[in-house]
Parts: C-alpha cells; sequence; structure tokens
C-alpha cells in the first residue's frame, strides 16, 4: 500500500513525515489553500527530502505559465491536477499526472477518467465538479471502480480512525491524506501521522 501525505508547509514537517515511511509528499501550489507554499519555500521542502521519496505538485486550474515556472525551479517529480484542466492541458507539462476526480455527482466514473488517457492514476475524492476538494469529508466508497485498469488513490477524509477500515474495503493502489494528520490546517501532526502510517501497515498485513 502506497502513502502519500499533502500540503506539507515546511522542511520540518517534511523530515519526520518522510522518516514514517510515506512514499510520496504532496506540495500545495494553490492561493488559496491554508497548505500553499510558495516557490521558495517548496524549493526548500524538496532539498530536504531524502531519497526515494516521490515529490508530487498540487495544481488547481492554474495558468500554464505559471505551472511552467515553478517547474523550471522546483523539482518535482509528478504533477496532481485537482481542478476542471482538460486532458491536453495536463499533458502538455513532459511530466507523469495524476488526475483528481471529483466524486460527488459523478455518475460513470470510466466516462470521466477516460478522457485522461495519459494520466498515470487517479486520485478520487469527495468534492464535487465545481469544487476543488480539501473538504476532509469522506464519500461512499462503494463508488469506487475495483476493475479499472489505472491505479486509483484514494483521498477525502481519512484519518488514523478510518484509513484501516477504508483499505481493506476498497483495496485501492495508495492512499493520500492531508487534513486528517493536521493540529490545525496546514500544520500536520506528528503524533498523528506516525499513527496513520502505523494503521496503514496494520491493514495490510
Amino acid at each position: 500500500m502506497r502513502t502519500k501525505i499533502c500540503g506539507i508547509t515546511s522542511s520540518k514537517e517534511a523530515q519526520f513525515i518522510c522518516s514514517s515511511g510515506v512514499d510520496a509528499i504532496g506540495l500545495v501550489f494553490y492561493k488559496k489553500s491554508p497548505r500553499n507554499v510558495t516557490i521558495l519555500q517548496a524549493t526548500e521542502i524538496c532539498k530536504s527530502i531524502p531519497p526515494f521519496i516521490t515529490t508530487v505538485g498540487l495544481f488547481v486550474n492554474m495558468p500554464k505559465s505559471e505551472v511552467d515556472e515553478i517547474l523550471d525551479v522546483v523539482p518535482l517529480d509528478l504533477l496532481q491536477f485537482h481542478g476542471a484542466e482538460p486532458p491536453e492541458y495536463c499533458s502538455s507539462f513532459s511530466r507523469p499526472y495524476i488526475k483528481a476526480v471529483p466524486m460527488k455527482g459523478l455518475s460513470v466514473f470510466s466516462a470521466y477518467a477516460d478522457q485522461y488517457k495519459d494520466a498515470k492514476a487517479f486520485l478520487v475524492d469527495s468534492h464535487a465538479p465545481d469544487s476543488v476538494g480539501g473538504t476532509g469529508k469522506t464519500f461512499d466508497w462503494t463508488q469506487i471502480p475495483t476493475d479499472y485498469p489505472k491505479p486509483i488513490i484514494l483521498a477525502g477524509g481519512l484519518n488514523p480512525e478510518n484509513i484501516a477500515s477504508a483499505i481493506k474495503m476498497t483495496n485501492v493502489y495508495a492512499v493520500d491524506v492531508s487534513s486528517g494528520v493536521e493540529s490545525a490546517p496546514g500544520k500536520k501532526d506528528q503524533t498523528k501521522v506516525e499513527k496513520f502510517m502505523q494503521e496503514v501497515n496494520r491493514a495490510v498485513q
């Protein structure tokens, strides 16, 4: 089970999160988010990341020129598009990407996902098509397809209390948490992070 913790805002956070055993960390480039980081912050965080940890940049309907400016400086391994970005936009950066799927009100998963033929994976979240996620709320996990040919990443309302049941119920490729391991918006809690990872490991034993 792969695990990503998103919304890292400092090198100190990155260090204790990486030491917990995560596979990836997420940096949010969305100014309306309490977890938004500047290019300078992101660069410093990336410098503190040990080898074999994937760095993911999260973007929401950002102009291509602004994304390019970030990619010129910040060494991101993977891009995550969380808005209404069309497939041709997502494919235009010469970087692998994942696309967030707004599960609230979505009728047919494959009809949405099939548009993004170059996506490496799809992140299912609890937001509606006209919002951007980060609500900290779960959704009906039975909506998640079990036979889609690309990896599915579960997000939305995950925390140390429900992650084990989420993994066992959905059998997804990976899980992604942000607010569920925070003491305040944008402030990761080391104890919650460690508990979350313990529960992930317990679920897959």
